[in-house]
């Protein structure tokens, strides 16, 4: 290697170190480029992960900047030499890429790249992706004249090892990711069972509401109008429940439109289905991972819920502002408010249990403020990523 057996060693657990921090696909993808780059000392690195329609799910680059991968044009089919590492899982090293029989050309805006290595990036029989690096800076040369491939037996051994770890941290964040999804389907499948109880007692009433209106109409219009005044007041609260519950059995789009504007808009349909008045604000706020993103939004949503279905409030404020590297989100209402010495019993009544939960799961704070009749205000805390 390079730069000595103790460094090349220190490079390499410090790039496995990286890739297990994150557990997001997309962010562990380009943990292993940008590793792989710097420990082969390469000009250009790039992992391609296969769909089943003979492209690429993803594929993410280092290197290129973005104007210049715009340039390039959509992403590349599994063909050539990529197609070859995909089907035959072996490794790859030349000395000019653009040689060999199976190179088929590059998009006109491509980089011009001539010594290359591959690696497959598999888990036991199933091919996760190719990992593949062009252009070694410190080429071997000759009188000016580079002799050979750049990419030595050392680079291919250091780059199968952190291929072999890549497969465990894509493993990994790929089990992060469905278990989320299946955490997210369970929690939709919460607030549907709640939509069916709240709406079908609502409807309930109304059926009995209306047939006392309907008995009473000929014998005391008086209370028959008053009943059918209830009547209304039930079919309104219904319609609120199912306005509410649709929004938040629809997925957010925090990968498509980040924290703040997914919580402006939850805001918004809340503030349009109820009476009370819902607020939001954000100040400085930068992207924060998406674990904690997530933490922040699901807390936010739980908040909300209480106030509007709990706690009678008029007024409900929303704030999201910058903490140093991290974040802070302020719910704040003006309803009747409760006694935080009895938490115990309150806590699960209005999932302070897995709010709290949620705030140590990101590393994260979470404060309840709250007096009966004076509101209650939830704050969370979380820290940069």
């Amino acid at each position: 290697m390079t730069n000595g057996p103790r460094s090349g060693l220190t490079a390499v657990s410090t790039a496995l170190l990286a890739m297990s921090r994150h557990l997001e696909v997309r962010d562990v993808l380009k943990t292993i480029v940008v590793s792989a780059r710097e420990l082969l000392d390469a000009e250009y690195a790039a992992l391609g992960v296969p769909d089943d329609h003979g492209g690429f799910a993803q594929f993410v680059v280092d290197g290129v900047s973005d104007e210049e991968w715009k340039a390039i044009g959509p992403l590349p089919r599994q063909h050539g030499i990529l197609a070859a590492m995909l089907r035959e899982a072996t490794p790859q090293r030349l000395a000019d890429v653009r040689q060999d029989p199976r190179f088929e050309g590059w998009p006109d805006a491509h980089p011009d790249m001539s010594d290359f290595i591959g690696m497959p990036v598999a888990d036991g029989e199933e091919i996760l992706g190719a990992l593949f690096l062009a252009n070694k800076k410190r080429n071997t040369t000759t009188g000016g004249r580079r002799t050979g491939c750049g990419f030595t037996a050392d680079d291919e051994q250091l780059l199968a090892v952190l291929a072999q770890h890549a497969a465990i941290a894509l493993t990994n964040a790929r089990l992060y990711e469905r278990s989320r999804e299946l955490t997210i389907a369970g929690e939709r499948a919460r607030l549907a069972h709640e939509l069916h109880d709240a709406v079908s007692q609502k409807l309930f009433s109304l059926r009995l509401t209306a047939q006392a209106a309907a008995a009473l109409v000929d014998r005391d219009p008086a209370r028959a109008k008053g009943e059918l005044h209830e009547v209304a007041r039930l079919a309104a609260e219904a319609a609120d429940e199912l306005r509410a519950a649709v929004v938040e059995l629809r997925p957010a789009g925090l990968d498509e439109d980040g924290l703040a504007a997914t919580l402006r808009t939850h805001v918004k349909v809340l503030d349009r289905a109820h009476s009370a008045h819902v607020t939001f604000a954000t100040r400085g706020v930068r992207a924060l991972p998406a674990a904690q993103e997530e933490a922040l939004l699901r807390v936010a949503q739980e908040a909300l819920h209480n106030a509007l279905r709990h706690s009678g409030a008029s007024a409900v404020d929303v704030t999201l502002t910058r903490l140093g590297h991290g974040a802070a989100l302020r719910v704040r209402d003006d309803g009747r408010g409760f006694d935080p010495s009895a938490v115990r019993q309150a806590g699960r009544h209005l999932g302070l249990v897995s709010m709290r939960d949620r705030a140590d799961g990101v590393g994260g704070k979470l404060t309840v403020d709250s007096e009966p009749g004076k509101g209650t205000v939830i704050e969370m805390e979380v820290p940069g990523g």
